[in-house]
């Protein structure tokens, strides 16, 4: 008898195992050619909106495809948040033994600051699927949503979902909105000044203002000038599809030592 119900149990388990893979799976399969409507994270912040009685709160996301975005905001985002991004496996762990130690210095200063790791393959997860959150399941999900997207979607296609569901502003989200809305033009004709500065909100988008830099921004803005010319430009888009050889550490230091 127990024999029995041990043997029901497992199958039971085993299919619920197979029920759950195949309900996330899918729909991240799906997205690899489907564009999502609207992310977790759009979702999440319209909901505190309006429990926090914002009546005029209101989502601007429109959907641009990779070859309407200009190359500037593509190699932008590239080398302010992942410079690493055409050769990992959606996992930076050489930055996060960094930041594990950077946070470890901070700690002892008192300083306020946390520093991530986290590669552009996994805030295309966490922003698409996931919640708000630090608990240890959560971060297993986003490492399980990461990995699934690492080996169903191109680089090109993450690269292209998280320009467009990054946030950029308060409400605005990717990279059209944020044209349109600061600059009054599609995403394809930003040029590198204003691509960069796109960029150096996204450590805070509601803090920070593409369209009233403070210092700080306009600083970061210009190291990420810096680091595109660094990376060689639009140039370095084609690593997405032949990778050749990482950037040198150096411009890794740098940005840790300036900007994080």
């Amino acid at each position: 008898m127990k024999k029995g119900w041990r043997g029901r149990l497992a199958r039971w388990l085993a299919i619920g195992a197979a029920a759950a893979f195949l309900a996330t799976a899918l729909p991240v399969i799906a997205m690899r050619w489907m564009d999502p409507w609207y992310s977790a994270f759009m979702l999440d912040a319209a909901l505190d909106a309006s429990r926090s009685g914002r009546a005029n709160y209101h989502t601007d996301y429109r959907w641009a495809d990779l070859e309407q975005i200009s190359p500037h905001a593509a190699v932008a985002v590239i080398a302010a948040e992942d410079q690493f991004f055409p050769f990992h496996i959606g996992f930076d762990f050489k930055s996060i033994r960094e930041a594990i130690r950077s946070n470890e210095r901070q700690a002892k200063r008192r300083h306020p600051h946390i520093r991530g790791a986290s590669t552009i393959s996994q805030q295309v997860a966490k922003n698409l699927f996931l919640w708000n959150g630090r608990s240890y399941f959560r971060k297993a999900l986003e490492v399980y949503f990461t990995l699934l997207i690492e080996l169903t979607w191109p680089k090109e296609r993450i690269l292209e979902v998280y320009l467009n569901i990054a946030q950029l502003g308060d409400g605005v989200y990717g990279v059209e909105a944020a044209a349109q809305r600061f600059w009054h033009k599609p995403a394809a004709r930003l040029n590198r000044y204003e691509a960069a500065t796109l960029a150096a909100v996204l450590p805070n988008p509601v803090l920070y203002r593409a369209d009233a830099p403070s210092l700080y921004v306009a600083s970061r803005r210009d190291w990420i000038l810096g680091q595109m010319r660094g990376l060689g430009g639009a140039a370095y888009l084609d690593e997405l599809e032949n990778p050749t050889e990482p950037p040198k550490a150096g411009a890794r230091a740098r940005l840790e030592g300036k900007h994080q």
